[in-house]
């Protein structure tokens, strides 16, 4: 974890900088689309290791993968490119916070409405 999460917390660190990391119209938009769909992605994924369908959860994960790479591109639109990663818990940490609590937070708090109806980068 990076020394800037372990000061207040992960979910406070990554919520103080996420509107600013946040705030291209079309990644704002990948984003409303692809975090829904790595999550379902993985609780599918979840499901069907629990069922022992193998192929299921295959697909489940290889889905979540997707969107998560779709993200990637549309992080490279921001003008301010996100910290990088200290390792891989990390970004394990960091991935699975921001895609489980920090976007929907960001979304139900209304800050994704404000940063899209903001002017244009």
């Amino acid at each position: 974890m990076t020394e800037l999460a372990r000061e207040g917390g992960l979910l406070n660190w990554q919520w103080r900088g996420y509107a600013r990391n946040h705030s291209d119209r079309t990644n704002l938009l990948i984003h409303f689309v692809a975090v829904p769909v790595f999550i379902a992605g993985i609780l599918a994924f979840l499901t069907m290791l629990l069922r022992a369908q193998w192929l299921g959860a295959l697909l489940a994960i290889l889905v979540s993968a997707v969107a998560f790479a779709v993200q990637a591109v549309g992080h490279k639109r921001e003008r301010e490119a996100p910290v990088p990663f200290d390792g891989p818990g990390d970004f394990v940490a960091r991935i699975f916070a921001e895609q489980f609590i920090t976007f929907p937070r960001f979304v139900l708090s209304g800050q994704w409405a404000r940063n899209l109806a903001k002017p244009s980068n």
